[in-house]
């Protein structure tokens, strides 16, 4: 299946989300300029380039998703990889974040909102792979306190109780959001285990200690690019549904980042050599350093510019970098 050719961006949007552009240099590693922010709408948007059908570049926007994904054109990336905030597990200091919504069904309204948008800058041919966590309810706490085994857990707010649930209640946000996401006319089209061999330890000692989270595969159409020969299981078999990954911390970051291990066989089944992967939560940049890896490009979007650097400094390992 030929890769579908990706319009132009359109015209520059006035106050639009300052970007970091990524140029493949011609020594075969990428160039990373930084564009000043606040560019305004009298200069060429550096984002036109990303789009264009002959593009060699690469962008992270800073920026409130909805929109940053709102000045993306139509049809212009053929998957999104990515793992959004979960509920009630982590207080990133960004007003405007997703995950700390009152309601776990406000939560799952912004993010069928913003997986909206997706779709609309999705291929006809595109796919979503969707990395999300479960957590439990409060019990009417508003405050978590840290685990002796696992301190970045604390929390000073934290959502109280859903409606409709009791106290120690697993809240099930995964299948929530798939339903959800299912309801509003994606393509469920798998639920795979990443089983994490090297877990966290948990205190709790009254069920077992949770050792996995889901990752969903959607398609935006019923026919839609997935290469089967190009990851493949023991002795030559077809990917399965459960893999076994060990997390990966990254040194730079103090949150939680999804390893290169889960998103390779996304990016490599889901796309075409050339082709532009979204991450509209690109924390860490692992879909960056993947997509690059494999001759891929990407266009990520973060709202917290402490994350940004973060990132751009983990793909600078992989690049020269310039002003």
């Amino acid at each position: 299946m030929e890769p579908a050719a990706a319009p132009i961006c359109r015209d520059p949007i006035i106050g639009r989300p300052k970007t970091t552009v990524v140029v493949p240099s011609t020594g075969g590693g990428p160039l990373f300029q930084v564009l000043p922010p606040g560019l305004g709408n009298v200069h060429l948007d550096p984002l036109r380039h990303v789009f264009a059908q002959d593009a060699s570049i690469s962008a992270i926007v800073e920026g409130d998703v909805h929109s940053a994904l709102g000045a993306m054109p139509s049809h212009s990336v053929r998957t999104c990889i990515t793992s959004p905030p979960y509920w009630s597990l982590r207080d990133y200091g960004i007003p405007g974040q997703i995950g700390l919504e009152d309601s776990v069904y406000t939560y799952i309204d912004s993010l069928v909102a913003a997986f909206e948008e997706v779709r609309r800058v999705l291929a006809e041919d595109g796919t979503l792979w969707l990395n999300i966590g479960d957590s439990y309810t409060s019990g009417g706490r508003t405050w978590r306190a840290p685990d002796k085994k696992n301190p970045i857990r604390a929390m000073d707010v934290r959502p109280a109780t859903p409606e409709g649930l009791k106290p120690k209640d697993l809240i099930g946000v995964p299948w929530r959001l798939a339903l959800a996401l299912q309801s509003a006319g994606w393509y469920l089209r798998s639920d795979i285990i990443w089983n994490k061999p090297n877990c966290q330890p948990e205190s709790v000692k009254d069920r077992p200690t949770r050792s996995h989270e889901y990752l969903f595969l959607f398609s935006k159409s019923e026919h839609y690019c997935y290469n089967d020969q190009a990851v493949r299981g023991p002795n030559g078999r077809r990917l399965r549904s459960v893999w076994d990954l060990n997390t990966q911390a990254y040194k730079g970051a103090h949150f939680a980042t999804f390893p290169p291990s889960l998103v390779e066989p996304c990016v490599l089944t889901g796309t075409h050599p050339g082709d532009l992967i979204l991450d509209p939560f690109f924390g860490s940049g692992t879909t960056g350093v993947v997509a690059l890896k494999n001759a891929r490009r990407f266009v990520g979007v973060e709202l917290n510019p402490d994350y940004i650097d973060i990132a751009r400094n983990r793909l600078s390992a992989m690049a020269v970098v310039s002003d």
